[in-house]
This record gives structure tokens, C-alpha cells and sequence, in this order.
């Protein structure tokens, strides 16, 4: 697995999905008629997310982890102070690390709204943001963790983790076996936003792992 991937799973009812969007692009129209915005400013925003602002920073820090025992020491204790050394913003919002291990296996979410790291994944995935999620992975994280894809063993604890305002979550996943002697940029390669969130797991794609 190496980057973002598009699920066609049902975590929720794509009908919801399908209404959030149809919401979010009536407002904008509304917003954009009225003169409040132009989508020339929206399309900059939403560029600066996906290529400044996104996946591919979150990464960079999981790989350094990956590599770096101190850094990595220091992510697990205070995980803003330790994003900061790298030069990235937190917007003064407070970043908590918890790391997959055997054993245990972390899932965020934010029951209350679409609460994010958006400073280190960009801006979240609409199924993040639906009800559905947001109840469920409280509730049955094992089986919305199946519609990804993904099934922990019964003896693997499943711990979700409920973002707020003032505090994000980032999940630190298991270095994929087989990457050793591998430099940070090619590690960075195998984490995913999904993988970062919990719904996801980091891999060498199959073809590099020959």
C-alpha cells in the first residue's frame, strides 16, 4: 500500500456522503454567487492542502520515527513539541501520538464533529466526517475496521481515540518488516493517510517487496 486509496466500501451509507458533498457544494456556490468568495480562492485552498498541506507530512514524521529512536521517543511523549523541530505549524492545537504495536492496535475518530490533524494529513477524507463513522467506530470499531479491510486478531486490542478541538491524534503504525537499511524518503512511500487514522496499515507494495 503507498499513498492515499479510495474506499468503495459502506461505512455509513454513501447516501450521507452524497448529501454532505451536495451540502458543501451548495454552500460554496451560495457563498461564491454572493461575492464572499471566488473559486479561484477555493481552488487555492484546496491546492495548498493536497500538495503543501497533506499525507505526505504526516508521513515524513512516522518514517523519521521509523528511523530515528530518540526522535521518535520524544513524538511518543510530546508529540507537538516533537512535530515542531521538524518545522511544522500546529496552529497551536495539541498533537497525542499513539503507536500500533503487537498487541494493540489505535483508531481515531471525532465523535463530535470532524475534528483533525489536518496540519499533518491535509484535509480529512468525507467519510471521516459522516455520522456513521463517527457513532460506529466508537461503538463497533472491529467492524467498521472489517469494511476497511482490516481484521485484528481477537487478541489484539483495538483502542479508538476521540479527537476534540483542542487535541488530535495521530497514529504512529507498525514499521512493515522487510525495511530494513531503508532510508526515510522510500519508508515515507509506504504511509498512508489511512494507516495514520487507523483504518489502514503501512506496506511494501507487493512488487517492491521481491
Amino acid at each position: 500500500m503507498s499513498g492515499e486509496h479510495r474506499h468503495d466500501h459502506d461505512h455509513g451509507g454513501h447516501g450521507e456522503l452524497e448529501e454532505i458533498e451536495a451540502r458543501v457544494l451548495a454552500i460554496e456556490s451560495l457563498l461564491v454567487e454572493k461575492g464572499l468568495i471566488s473559486s479561484d480562492a477555493v481552488d487555492k485552498v484546496v491546492y495548498r492542502f493536497e500538495h503543501d498541506i497533506g499525507p505526505m507530512l504526516g508521513a515524513k514524521v512516522v518514517a523519521k520515527a521509523w528511523t530515528d529512536p530518540e526522535f521518535k521517543s520524544r513524538l511518543l511523549a510530546d508529540g507537538t513539541a516533537a512535530i515542531e523541530e521538524l518545522g511544522i505549524d500546529t496552529s497551536d492545537l495539541h498533537l497525542e501520538v499513539v503507536e500500533n504495536r503487537p498487541g494493540v492496535h489505535n483508531l481515531v475518530v471525532c465523535t463530535l464533529c470532524s475534528c483533525y490533524p489536518w496540519f499533518l494529513l491535509g484535509l480529512p477524507p468525507v467519510w471521516y466526517k459522516s455520522a456513521a463513522y463517527r457513532s460506529r467506530a466508537v461503538i463497533e470499531p472491529r467492524e467498521v475496521l472489517a469494511e476497511f479491510g482490516m481484521r485484528p486478531a481477537e487478541d489484539v486490542e483495538v483502542r479508538v481515540w476521540d479527537s476534540s478541538a483542542d487535541l488530535r491524534y495521530l497514529v504512529l503504525p507498525e514499521r512493515p518488516p522487510g525495511t530494513e537499511g531503508w532510508g526515510e524518503e522510500r519508508l515515507a512511500e509506504l504511509v498512508s493517510r489511512d494507516s495514520m487514522i487507523g483504518t489502514g496499515v503501512a506496506a511494501v507494495p507487493e512488487a517492491a517487496g521481491r
